[in-house]
């Protein structure tokens, strides 16, 4: 396995930058709110993408590489198999974060190492411009938590409501820099 990382352009995002990426993940346990604490709770479904979801993905990336964000990717052979994005805007008052918008890695290459350098890459990027903490509304399935945690993640002390709004089931995190 020989992957290369770099940053993606607004012009090189389309639908087939995605051909060889995989989202498929077989969900059985999420982290759910319970009062003030977070607990295991059987939750089964199936979270792929169909065209629809990579419409708007590459709507979003597009976004954020035009207006100064961070997109970037992972390859394999010339296939995208990792990437993750930062939105440009520093806000959240002192917390001063940087909106981890997305970070996700092909089925076929989970446990690659492939996530956790992506991360880094997003973490390092945010704090050379200015930020002081990574915002991540995560996934709740126990894996993307256990991911979260691994990597020194932990409950936000504030929580940005738009994420909140658009997937209440998803834990808010922070990351400091």
């Amino acid at each position: 396995m020989d992957i290369s990382y770099r940053e993606l352009r607004e012009g090189e995002i389309d639908r087939e930058l995605f051909r060889h990426f995989k989202r498929y993940q077989k969900v059985d346990i999420c982290l759910r709110r319970d009062g003030d604490r977070w607990v295991e709770k059987p939750d089964p479904f199936i979270d792929d993408w169909g065209e629809k979801e990579y419409e708007i993905l590459v709507r979003c990336l597009r976004h954020t590489a035009s207006t100064g964000g961070l997109v970037y990717g992972a390859f394999d052979q010339g296939c995208l198999k990792g990437f993750v994005s930062v939105e440009p805007e520093i806000y959240g008052g002192d917390n001063r974060y940087m909106d981890l918008s997305s970070i996700h890695v092909s089925e076929d290459m989970r446990r690659s190492g492939i996530g956790r350098r992506l991360f880094a890459e997003a973490a390092d990027w945010a704090r050379k411009q200015g930020a002081v903490k990574l915002y991540i509304s995560a996934h709740s399935a126990i894996e993307s938590q256990r991911f979260y945690e691994s990597l020194g993640c932990v409950d936000a002390v504030w929580y940005d409501r738009r994420h909140v709004e658009a997937e209440p089931y998803d834990r808010q995190l922070e990351y400091v820099l």
